[in-house]
């Protein structure tokens, strides 16, 4: 853990190995592939390659990275698409578990993904990323490491049609247009404050939160308000018969992040990682904006990022990766990590 989604060229990525769509002679090809060969030096490459022979689809083999960032190159092989009667799911999923399991092998603390058989082999674009997000979701479930998807194209939209729709509209419900000074504008990134010339639904929402702080008043979570945020966290993981591993997988946080805030009664949380929390822990929105307020934020009204976790919470969705996954593709920051 954790898993990240992000839009790069895969030969810039200094993580310990990155993965090439390969065709099944580990020859030399275009896009992905033929950048990969270029950078790590074509000759080395082939020549590593050349000594493996071959791979199956749905199967992995390992080289060096020679010139690349990259210890590492994986190559691996994906189905050619021919209409999802052929296996091809199925093949490409063994091509996203092999990888991960030959990285884990060579004991491989990060690895960085493309859209595996999206390109000329022509597997739908929407279905791979769904298939990608599915497999290495459940392998960090399973071991943990750093795992990053990453995005060349940056006009495809990677979400069902329905869903971003969806979300949309939720926004353009929502959201509500900031009419401050610019001079006075609040961070919502940082514990909040009420401002004089807040809009009346920002207003609300930071008096809903004010009460929260009333002398003897108690929060959603059902804790004291004297609590830290690092005790009322590890109070509520307990209530809810949660294990340390469940909670930061669930979350999409590094494991010695969490350790940190469990070691820690007095850490101070970022808010990205208290709405991953939020995720993680299946809180209701009024679950949430209690856990919020604990660490000095709220819920802003004004920020895309904070309504499409939002969305996720009222509707029971609690599954971090498509939640990281909608926030890729409304060009907002992910989750956890």
């Amino acid at each position: 853990m954790p898993f990240n989604i992000i839009r790069n060229d895969i030969v810039c990525m200094q993580t310990d190995a990155i993965v090439n769509a390969a065709n099944p002679e580990l020859k030399m090809g275009g896009g992905v592939c033929g950048r990969i060969f270029a950078v790590a030096g074509e000759q080395e490459l082939t020549q590593a390659c050349n000594a493996i022979g071959r791979c199956e689809p749905g199967t992995a083999v390992i080289t060096p990275g020679f010139n690349l960032p990259a210890k590492y190159v994986i190559h691996t092989v994906g189905p050619v698409w021919q209409g999802g009667t052929q296996g091809e799911e199925q093949i490409l999923r063994g091509a996203y578990r092999s990888s991960l399991e030959l990285a884990r092998q060579y004991d491989l603390e990060s690895i960085a993904f493309p859209l595996i058989s999206s390109g000329v082999y022509g597997y739908p674009y929407e279905e791979a990323f769904a298939v990608a997000l599915d497999e290495i979701n459940r392998y960090l479930f399973q071991h943990d490491m750093d795992v990053t998807l990453v995005m060349f194209n940056t006009t495809a939209y990677s979400l069902g049609f329905k869903l971003r729709s969806d979300i949309k509209s939720y926004i353009d419900d929502h959201y509500v247009a900031r009419h401050l000074d610019r001079r006075r504008r609040p961070d919502y990134n940082q514990p909040w404050a009420p401002s004089p010339k807040m809009s009346c639904k920002e207003q609300e929402t930071i008096n809903t939160l004010q009460s929260l702080y009333e002398p003897g008043s108690q929060g959603k979570l059902g804790f004291p308000k004297e609590k830290t945020f690092s005790e009322a966290l590890l109070s509520l993981i307990d209530a809810k018969g949660m294990t340390d591993a469940e909670t930061y997988k669930r979350s999409n946080i590094d494991r010695r992040l969490f350790s940190k805030i469990r070691t820690n009664p007095a850490y101070a949380p970022s808010k990205s990682t208290v709405l991953a929390l939020s995720i993680g822990l299946r809180l209701t929105v009024q679950d949430a904006q209690d856990l919020l307020a604990r660490a000095g934020f709220a819920f802003s009204p004004c920020d895309t990022r904070d309504l499409i976790v939002r969305y996720f919470l009222e509707r029971g969705d609690h599954d971090i990766v498509k939640v990281n996954a909608a926030l890729y593709d409304f060009d907002q920051s992910l989750l956890g990590l």
